[in-house]
């Protein structure tokens, strides 16, 4: 298996967590969006799109990470990362809709903010990244109800907590992470989330 991507994109973060949940073998292939790489003609023509990751699976090519996660927990051997439990499947489904309908959207807003202007060697847009973080806050309030007594989003952890970890990793990372530490039950989640060995192993940190 093939997969196309940076190591500093959210999205291709999540496929690599869940390859190093499911212990899969891959070949990394890095697409360097810093230098527009996903523009390319041969990018656009794994993925019309032009944004990564893509993975190409013994022939069986595939873009967007919420589609390529799931398609990899249903074919790689090790634990599986969707509920067998009905309810707590649709849970996991519910949850990734509220991650990418609610949440990340708003956040990557202060992210990309504070990205573009830093490689621009300029001040972020104060007003824009605070409306982002505020935006942010209405799922994180949500999912503070929904975590009490809950270590996971979906009884064990799954897909749903792989969605999330990339955005609230940028949030920690440069450091306007407060509306997730001012949450105690969003904060224990991401720390349970966080520590984990795939995830580390994500973000290059892990073995």
């Amino acid at each position: 298996m093939k997969v196309f991507g940076h190591p500093a994109s959210t999205c291709t973060r999540k496929v690599l967590c869940t390859l190093a949940e499911k212990g899969a073998a891959f070949d990394f292939v890095v697409v360097d969006i810093t230098k527009g790489e996903q523009k390319s003609a041969e990018h656009l023509a794994r993925q019309p799109f032009g944004v990564v990751p893509a993975i190409d699976d013994d022939g069986f090519a595939l873009y967007e990470s919420r589609a390529i996660v799931r398609y990899l927990d249903a074919t790689l051997p090790g634990t599986s990362l969707t509920p067998a439990d009905a309810k707590d499947r649709a849970l996991m489904e519910q949850w990734i809709c509220v991650e990418h309908s609610y949440f990340s959207p708003h956040a990557m807003k202060s992210v990309l903010n504070i990205w573009y202007a830093s490689m621009a060697g300029k001040q972020p847009d104060a007003d824009v990244v605070a409306k982002g973080l505020a935006d942010a806050t209405r799922a994180l309030d949500v999912l503070e109800k929904a975590l009490v007594g809950k270590e996971y989003l979906a009884g064990t952890f799954s897909l749903a907590d792989i969605m999330y970890a990339p955005y609230l990793q940028y949030l920690q990372d440069l450091g306007i992470n407060a509306i997730v530490t001012e949450r105690p039950n969003v904060l224990a989640w991401w720390q349970r989330v966080s520590a984990r060995p795939s995830w580390q192993k994500a973000i290059g940190k892990g073995a």
